[in-house]
């Protein structure tokens, strides 16, 4: 059996007035992130772990930000296609391990609902899906809550070909 490691890491300003997608759910939030999508970072980092995992390339090549297409796009289809380009090549997602990093709101009491979306995109249980939260101690861009970044690790693999 083949196995890879695939490293993901996003990151987006967030405005005023704007609505706030992370992991699949929107969020009460006075802020939100801006971006060419919906400008959820983590299903962004998750795909770029998943792709990267699987040498298929980054998200903005397969989903430009260039592409109109793509503007205003819920994220949760990203994480389908890729899931679906991994399938195709023979990948099966293990399991994820993802870290966003922000001042607010608070995202412990959302981290459930946020697995129960995410698991059906990616074929896999909620049990293979690790989100965890954390600030920025008000350092930086995070600190100053100008930015939302979010990392993820993913674990593919793939049986021995005969």
């Amino acid at each position: 059996m083949k196995i890879r490691v695939g490293m993901g890491f996003d990151v987006h300003q967030l405005e005023e007035g704007r609505d706030f997608w992370l992991g699949g759910i929107k969020l009460e939030s006075a802020k939100g992130a801006v971006g060419h999508s919906d400008a959820d970072v983590l299903i962004h980092a998750l795909c770029d772990a998943l792709l990267g995992a699987a040498n298929l390339r980054d998200i903005g090549f397969h989903f430009s930000n260039k592409d109109e297409r793509w503007r205003g796009k819920d994220s949760k289809f990203f994480l389908q296609e890729v899931t679906r380009l991994l399938a195709e090549k023979g990948w099966k997602i293990e399991n994820a391990d993802c870290t966003l990093c922000l001042e607010n709101p608070k995202i412990n009491p959302h981290i459930p609902e946020m697995k129960r979306v995410l698991a059906p995109l990616m074929n896999v249980t909620e049990e293979e899906i690790s989100i965890k939260a954390t600030t920025n101690e008000t350092l930086g861009y995070v600190g100053r809550e100008e930015g939302v970044n979010a990392y993820a690790v993913a674990l593919i693999s793939k049986p021995d070909a005969l």
